[in-house]
């Protein structure tokens, strides 16, 4: 009878390969660990110069509000209030007069179908972005040459999107459809 005796503790085995691959493995991993050590330290640089540019910016809209707000006491005095109301005045119809009435009625008169009558522009508003908007009524035969004069307005460049306020049918005195709406104006100035 024959019996198998193995002297050491533990029996052959190849690890060889395993023992490589978790080597090369270890090595990328401790690469990728320094590189992102590397990004982690470049955005905390980055985060503490943004600090700083904030902190600086913040100094320099808190020194601007302190200005402004001496100017606005200075303009508030009794004395300087009725300059200052003058001004916004005065400001506000060189506003208005710089709008060119040919060259807005020359506009609407490039989009105005045949068979849509102009009947009345209201003064035009201009708001405090600069803004220009037209208030109008027209007038027209038929609903659909007033909805292409409408969709004629809205793919010009110069005006925007026209919002209809008010319908009126046709009357004794009246024959025409009208319609009042406003649109946005794009003249520069």
């Amino acid at each position: 009878m024959r019996v198998p005796i193995n002297l050491s503790t533990e029996p052959f085995r190849r690890d060889r390969a395993t023992v490589v691959a978790s080597a090369i493995c270890s090595v990328l991993l401790a690469g990728l660990l320094g590189v992102m050590v590397y990004l982690i330290l470049g955005e905390r640089a980055r985060a503490a110069e943004n600090r700083d540019s904030v902190g600086r910016l913040q100094t320099q809209i808190s020194v601007a509000a302190v200005e402004q707000a001496k100017a606005d006491a200075t303009l508030r005095m009794p004395v300087n209030a009725e300059v200052l109301q003058q001004s916004v005045l005065l400001n506000a119809l060189v506003e208005r007069k710089s709008i060119s009435w040919a060259r807005l009625f020359a506009d609407i008169e490039g989009v105005l179908p045949g068979n849509v009558r102009l009947i009345q522009v209201r003064l035009p508003q201009v708001n405090s972005r600069n803004e220009v908007t037209l208030d109008m009524e027209v007038g027209a035969q038929q609903p659909s040459q007033a909805a292409e004069f409408t969709k004629r307005l809205q793919d010009s460049p110069l005006f925007g999107p026209a919002t209809l306020l008010r319908s009126d049918p046709p009357s004794q005195n009246e024959p025409l459809y009208r319609y009042r709406l406003t649109v946005s104006y794009g003249q520069k100035f």
